[in-house]
């Protein structure tokens, strides 16, 4: 079973800052396209963080210029960097991997909680 760890959660202050990570699985992590996305308290979805494609790499407009997204390849893991943090930024936090291809599966971490208090 493949699984997405995620690690590096916890509670800041507003302005503050917070690194996440997730080890991921190297033959998933060689292949799929790898990104971040969220889910507020109280929110019905999950939304788009950021998204690392084959030749760019996507953020939402809310988090543009605080969050990076980056990629170790020597350790199949990916990272969130998230500088000047706002409560808003309050949510659970998943990796995904999506498969290269249609009929592929895709894949989720479990996500790790991450709290910002004003």
């Amino acid at each position: 079973q493949v699984q997405l760890v995620e690690s590096g959660g916890g509670l800041v202050q507003a302005g503050e800052s917070l690194s996440l990570s997730c080890a991921v699985p190297t033959t998933i992590f060689s292949t799929y396209r790898m990104g971040w996305f969220r889910q507020a308290p109280a929110a019905q979805s999950r939304e788009l963080v950021a998204f690392i494609t084959e030749d760019s790499t996507i953020y939402a407009n809310a988090v543009k210029g605080r969050f990076t997204v980056s990629k170790d390849n020597a350790r199949s893991t990916l990272y969130l960097q998230m500088n000047n943090l706002k409560p808003e930024d309050t949510a659970v936090y998943y990796c995904k991997a999506n498969s290269p291809v249609t009929t592929g599966s895709d894949y989720w971490g479990q996500g790790t909680q991450v709290t910002v208090s004003s």
